[in-house]
């Protein structure tokens, strides 16, 4: 299952902390028409129903079913630039 470095975990309560629902918001990944090698990022308030869900210190992540056998070894790490633009990146998992 995905991990979520403190950074991440960080960055997605801060973006879903303006949320309708912040108890039920997070960060939805999914696959692109069931293309493996495309995963797009967004805004969730809830996840769907095939969704497996990461729970981390108060961030969710929805992924569905095709992101979370790509990511399943893997983690999720955050940054921000000089102007506080967020950046998420994926990387293996320590370990």
């Amino acid at each position: 299952m995905l991990t979520l470095t403190a950074n991440a975990a960080q960055a997605i309560r801060n973006l879903t902390a303006g949320a309708p629902e912040p108890a039920q918001g997070g960060i939805r990944i999914a696959s692109s028409d069931d293309d493996a090698s495309s995963l797009t990022l967004s805004l969730a308030t809830a996840p769907e129903p095939a969704d497996a869900v990461v729970e981390s210190e108060g961030a969710r992540v929805y992924l569905d079913p095709v992101a979370a056998t790509v990511l399943d070894d893997k983690s999720l790490d955050a940054g921000a630039d000089d102007q506080g633009a967020v950046s998420f990146l994926v990387t293996e998992r320590a370990g």
